[in-house]
């Protein structure tokens, strides 16, 4: 059945994979060269990084249909470290990065993916979204109104081409028709090649050329560490993203891996550490892409581009490509979560809100991520952390009823609402309907008992749950004789 499945993921939808692989990898071109410009390093390294690791995550990756490659959150990472130290030590640390990443498969760190909350993925996806948008907008900087026909001209083409057509990917006839316009009507809009020279050369095996030493592991470490938790998250979000997109499902632990084995190979042939890529993923998506031929041919078809026909690629208008990844912003955005941000808890808009504006304002993904699971943490701790003590009088014994779960964060004010100087013979502390979590937990109800018996009083604790009562008897032995 596996195997069934596996031949499905490479056969099972091949016209639809050839034709997606090659509008994403006309998109590839200017996002690797910008990618790469960003991490200081000469272009062809983030061409040769999505060529090299869109090819082998096509073999070993767990979610067919994902794009990966060189991405901006994790060109952003390499920033120091190219300024540093120099491009041989990016390779070495994407090397150690992919090390790290099949560890975290090995250990099947994927499986905390439901620590996430939604408001978290869904802030994460507007986020990339304004990214996208906002990363276009400089190529209109010092353009004429040419640039805006263009652009206006291929977004016209990609939402109206499919009333005439479907099987064709909009995307590819948008991209093929404006550069034609542009080449043959001299417009003078810049192009791919005003964004960086283009060798037309494959890449080639070679040992990163850095000192075998602690001393280098220690300058890389911090950098492989972060980048692999950064192309770990975002290559499981991603993941999550086509999921819902495709309604299929797919293996995370297997992905991990596989973004591991990619950076690796990635290098020792000269490419920066990647991960999956959400922009290209819908574009592949959209464009009708279903299984790992599409990532193959993507990445196949990259290098074809630039080896072949660079003279070509130089020449598509980057009208063209912006057109196509303002459409990518537009369908990334989940337009229903504004529609619905005033109907969700408000917790939740906030959380989805500041992870937004964490990534905008940062530029990082991750720190986004992190900024919503860290705010949505403490939003629960709070909501949970309310105890509600009820009390009654039956004849000379005053009954307590606590509601709620016991632990650090909720037994701060829980002494206060007891009083101990009244007039009674005994106290019964019901907890039939609370939980007791921790030694805090303990220590207060420790605390509580013995206030009341300093004024004379005789305590009783009933409905203690069964877990609790295991808990009491580990951390004291006091309560077990009350």
């Amino acid at each position: 059945m596996e195997n069934t499945n596996y031949f499905h993921s490479w056969f099972g939808n091949i016209k639809g994979d050839i034709l997606s692989g090659i509008v994403v990898a006309l998109a590839l071109i200017p996002e690797a060269i910008a990618f790469s410009i960003i991490a200081g390093v000469d272009p062809m390294v983030g061409l040769y990084a999505s060529f090299t690791i869109a090819v082998v995550i096509a073999f070993v990756g767990g979610r067919p249909g994902m794009i990966s490659g060189a991405t901006g959150a994790m060109a952003l990472l390499f920033i120091h470290l190219v300024a540093e130290h120099g491009y041989q030590y990016l390779l070495a640390a994407t090397i150690l990065t992919g090390v790290l990443q099949i560890i975290f498969g090995v250990l099947k760190l994927a499986r905390y993916m439901k620590f996430i909350p939604r408001s978290v993925m869904v802030g994460f996806v507007n986020a990339l979204a304004v990214l996208i948008f906002m990363a276009q907008l400089e190529h209109f900087i010092g353009e004429t109104w040419i640039m805006f026909v263009l652009v206006a001209l291929t977004l016209g083409i990609i939402y109206l081409f499919p009333y005439l057509n479907k099987t064709i990917p909009s995307t590819l006839v948008a991209i093929i028709t404006v550069t034609t316009i542009a080449i043959f009507s001299n417009t003078g809009v810049r192009t791919v090649g005003d964004m960086g020279t283009i060798s037309k050369t494959l890449p080639s095996f070679f040992i990163p050329d850095i000192p075998l030493s602690i001393e280098t592991l220690m300058i890389i470490l911090p950098y492989s560490l972060a980048l692999a938790l950064v192309g770990i998250l975002e290559s499981l979000l991603t993941a999550s993203i086509v999921d819902d997109m495709t309604d299929t499902g797919s293996n995370k632990n297997s992905e991990s891996n596989g973004q591991g084995i990619a950076n690796i190979i990635t290098g020792f042939f000269g490419g920066m550490a990647g991960c999956a890529m959400i922009g290209q993923s819908i574009i592949n998506v959209s464009s009708g892409g279903r299984g790992r031929l599409s990532s193959l041919f993507s990445g196949i078809f990259l290098m074809f581009l630039i080896v072949v026909l660079g003279d070509i690629v130089v020449q598509i208008p980057m009208a063209a490509l912006a057109g196509v990844m303002i459409m990518v912003a537009i369908s990334t955005f989940d337009w229903n979560s504004i529609k619905t941000l005033h109907l969700i808890p408000r917790t939740d808009a906030v959380v989805m809100v500041v992870t937004v504006l964490t990534v905008i304002f940062t530029h990082n993904l991750a720190i986004g991520v992190f900024t919503g699971i860290l705010l949505s943490a403490i939003f629960f701790v709070s909501k949970i952390s309310k105890v509600r003590v009820e009390s009654t009088l039956d004849g000379n014994k005053r009954i307590y009823k606590l509601t709620g779960q016991l632990f650090f964060a909720s037994v701060t004010e829980l002494l206060t609402k007891f009083d101990y100087k009244e007039d009674v013979s005994a106290v019964e502390i019901n907890l039939r309907r609370s939980h007791l979590w921790d030694d805090s937990a303990i220590a207060a109800i420790d605390k509580i008992v013995n206030k009341f018996e300093e004024s004379g009083k005789q305590v009783i604790l009933t409905g203690l749950n069964e877990d609790s009562s295991e808990l009491v008897e580990k951390l004291t032995n006091k309560l077990g004789s009350h």
